[in-house]
């Protein structure tokens, strides 16, 4: 059951990326704007931002099998939807009915994962996880190109509907229900609250660069972000409320474990990080170092194929060491990576960033199975489905606002540099070392939260177990 979960995982998070390079196929196609193009993107990104968070609850009230058919099923007819497809209004709302099924499928595989596989082997199991969540999205837009260089853009979601299908119907006869399920009415208010707090929160975020860019209004982007922000903090206060009752939607009491609150704001960290370097590389290799997209795409490639082919070995190691020995060094590199990435010049060698990407890979590789292991271990098992969802959620706000931050620090050091009369290339040199400087400070505060991880209560207990039998 948990390799067709990682396999339904890996293919909803390969539609998540193969969008981004048939971008410009479909502003021609469906004679559409940049702008409008884009939120066929923005789109998934808030419809995750809004599901996640009720995913806590959804894993309690309904049964695994329960869960696993309603995601397939979701993602497989909006990818049925998204290629049929005759109009962009139709695509749009073809990508928010995959994304609904996506945002389920990470938290349901994590949740599962917890609840069925020992704690002295969750480790490895992590590691696999980890294949998905790197490789899926590194391999995304390669595949994207191809197809797009043969066929139309609907054959994008006619290559990924037969696996998803396959998938469902495999998934209607060998998932079996974990855990128990729980009887207990949704709190209506609470999923209200929470679409305005993390859809609007993520929306804010994400038009940030648009606004320094001067394509979107300023006061659309305070107004999304003070609607958010104040949802957010609603939406705590009342799951505060609803928790003394057990009928909170996202149940904060995970935060009781020192060790998962510290592990989710590591995680944050570098989600916040990854996600800004992932913006700001591309926009060197090609505005500064020239690389045509197709480069680029083969330049990032590798880093994140051995992150996930990291994935398995670490996560081995996490099981027989702990995660200090692992996130210790994995910060350091990333911050090493990220301190070097400061000093990039109109002139740096390419393979000297492809080195620079895979160590950076491998860095995050040693940071992320482990934090994921640590984190769910912490809380208590009636908790983990609550605790995938906090994880989802907060890597979805984590992202948004590292991609905002870079991009804000790369626009506003761009234009001072204009000003003063750099060319274009220098300006946006100076402006993306200065991003990378931001992201580099930021490693800082990671390589000192990860001396404070622990490995898991429930994991040591087991070993003390193992030996006392044995």
């Amino acid at each position: 059951m948990i390799w067709l979960l990682l396999v339904s995982a890996f293919v909803v998070i390969l539609n998540e990326t193969i969008m981004t390079v048939a971008i410009p196929r479909l502003v021609i196609s469906l004679n559409i704007t940049i702008s409008a193009a884009q939120w066929l993107t923005t789109a998934f990104m808030l419809t995750m931002a809004v599901v996640i968070p009720i995913t806590g609850f959804l894993l309690q009230r309904f049964s695994t099998r329960a869960m696993f058919t309603s995601a397939m099923t979701l993602f497989s007819i909006g990818t049925l939807l998204a290629a049929l497809s005759p109009s962009f209004p139709m695509l749009l709302v073809a990508r928010v009915v995959q994304a609904s099924g996506t945002a389920i499928m990470m938290p349901l595989l994590m949740t599962t994962l917890m609840i069925v596989v020992p704690p002295d082997q969750r480790g490895r199991l992590m590691g696999r996880i980890s294949i998905v969540i790197s490789v899926a999205p590194a391999i995304g837009p390669m595949i994207s190109g191809v197809i797009l260089n043969y066929f139309s853009w609907p054959f994008m979601f006619w290559f990924v509907l037969p696996i998803a299908i396959a998938a469902l119907v495999i998934g209607l006869l060998k998932v079996e229900n974990v855990g128990e399920s729980r009887v207990e009415p949704i709190d209506l208010l609470s999923v209200i609250i929470s679409a305005f707090g993390f859809g609007g929160t993520v929306y804010g975020l994400s038009i940030v660069g648009a606004v320094v860019r001067g394509t979107e209004n300023p006061l659309t982007m305070w107004l999304t972000l003070g609607v958010g922000l104040s949802g957010i903090a609603c939406f705590i206060w009342r799951q505060l409320v609803l928790q003394k009752s057990d009928r909170a939607l996202l149940d904060l009491r995970t935060f009781l474990s020192k060790n998962f609150a510290i592990s989710v704001g590591l995680m944050a960290l570098a989600m916040a990080a990854l996600f800004g370097v992932i913006i700001l590389l591309p926009v060197y290799l090609q505005n500064v170092l020239k690389l045509d997209p197709l480069g680029t795409g083969l330049l990032l490639l590798p880093g994140g194929l051995i992150m996930g082919l990291c994935g398995p070995p670490v996560g081995r190691l996490f099981d027989k060491y702990g995660p200090m020995p692992l996130i210790v060094p994995g910060s350091i590199l990333v911050s090493v990576v990220l301190w070097g990435l400061t000093l990039v010049t109109e002139h740096t060698p390419i393979w000297l960033m492809l080195l620079a990407h895979v160590c950076l890979s491998i860095g995050l590789a040693f940071m992320f199975t482990p934090l994921f292991t640590a984190s769910l271990g912490s809380v208590e098992p009636r908790f983990y489905s609550h605790g995938s969802a906090v994880l989802g959620t907060l890597q979805q706000i984590a992202g948004a606002a590292g991609t905002a931050l870079f991009v804000t620090v790369l626009a506003a050091i761009t234009s001072l540099s204009l000003a003063s009369g750099a060319n274009p290339i220098s300006a946006e040199t100076s402006g993306l070392r200065a991003a990378f400087l931001v992201g580099a400070i930021l490693s800082l505060f990671a390589i000192a939260l990860a001396f404070f991880v622990r490995k898991p209560a429930d994991q040591e207990w087991a070993e003390e177990f193992s030996t006392a039998t044995s």
